[in-house]
């Protein structure tokens, strides 16, 4: 398949060319970049320059396209509210030149490269009532450094558990809404055309080629930054907050399955699941194993917090392992020494 990549010059996007030629398709790069050495192994893409709110760009690069595989956003938690029309304007606005170009190019498969974060806090269960959605945290508990969300109903502590895709949104922050925007923009094209549309969640990717030293960036790239310089990690709250670290070969690998699977499913609809190595680890585990692998200091627990960061949140992969067969291969140990010794790339807050 010949398969238009929108921000496959960043980090994510990178690898999923990478993946797709190396399967046999055909990728064709969209991205605001100009071309970067490509990371990992793969074929050679054509490259365009050019930005996906612009709809004429947009659908030159969709000539004898077969798919699209939609990874440009920018991403990660923003600075301040200032940011707020930048995000819209890349994430969602940018997706809703792409679908009505792809509409009137007859272009009707669509990968999204969606987010974990349109969950906001995990899954959590009450030893008396049971599954149970906690609000946003209050600053006044985190300054006092309690960070575990309470039961919204007894204030008991709350035992986190795996999200699985059937959990409502609730997005915490302006990424976050964006990011499910885009999917709900993506499900009103699959409706009105007939597309075929899968968004695929991503949980706290990490790899070669993350952005460095850049306040959007996650934070596997704030600890192999600080590391690169030499200073300890710095670990925000108590450092037990639980993610899902997942390698971004995984990811690409996530991606590749998707696209191929996508002409499968029913037009008209769009299914969304998870992408997490489906393996659990605190933040401070993380910091820990990462320091270790780059020989550099032990973290520092700051006691910090982000406003809008959420405590638990750990994947349920088993649909898109069930439905597309896809498998993570990378476990945390040795993606984590690989990553020690990787290269990082110039600061961006574009998700490529």
């Amino acid at each position: 398949m010949r398969i238009l990549v929108t921000g496959g010059a960043g980090f994510i996007g990178s690898h999923v060319v990478a993946a797709l030629g190396s399967a046999g398709h055909e990728p064709v790069v969209l991205d605001t970049r100009p071309p970067q050495e490509r990371i990992g192994e793969g074929g050679a893409a054509e490259r365009i320059t050019g930005d996906v709110r612009d709809a004429a760009g947009v659908e030159a690069a969709l000539r004898g396209v077969d798919a699209v595989c939609h990874q440009a956003a920018m991403v990660g938690l923003s600075v301040d509210f200032d940011d707020a029309p930048a995000y819209v304007g890349v994430n969602d606005l940018g997706t809703a030149v792409l679908l009505a170009a792809m509409a009137r190019a007859g272009v009707g498969d669509l990968v999204l490269a969606g987010s974990m974060v349109v969950y906001g806090e995990g899954r959590y269960t009450c030893p008396d009532h049971g599954d149970v959605s906690p609000g946003p945290r209050r600053p006044a508990d985190l300054d006092a450094g309690r960070f575990e969300p309470p039961c919204p109903v007894c204030g008991a502590a709350l035992e986190p558990g795996l999200v699985a895709e059937d959990a409502p949104a609730d997005p915490r922050n302006v990424y976050a809404a964006t990011k499910l925007a885009q999917e709900h923009l993506a499900s009103a094209w699959a409706r009105s055309t007939g597309g075929r549309a899968i968004s695929l969640r991503y949980h706290n990717v990490y790899g070669p080629g993350m952005p460095r030293d850049t306040p959007y960036a996650g934070v596997a790239s704030f600890f192999r930054s600080a590391l690169a310089r030499g200073e300890a990690p710095a670990v925000f709250e108590d450092g037990r907050q639980r993610r899902d670290f997942v390698h971004v070969r995984d990811v690409a690998g996530a991606n590749t399955a998707s696209l191929e699977a996508v002409a499968e499913r029913e037009g008209g609809t769009l299914r969304a699941y998870n992408v997490g190595s489906g393996t659990p680890h605190t933040v401070g585990e993380m910091a820990e194993e990462l320091a270790r692998a780059h020989g550099g200091p032990s973290p520092r627990v700051t006691g910090e917090y982000r406003l809008g960061d959420v405590r638990h949140i750990t994947a349920s992969s088993r649909r898109l392992m069930e439905e597309s067969g896809w498998r993570p291969r990378v476990g945390f140990a040795e993606g984590m020494t690989e990553f020690a010794a990787a290269p990082l790339r110039g600061a961006s807050a574009s998700a490529g």
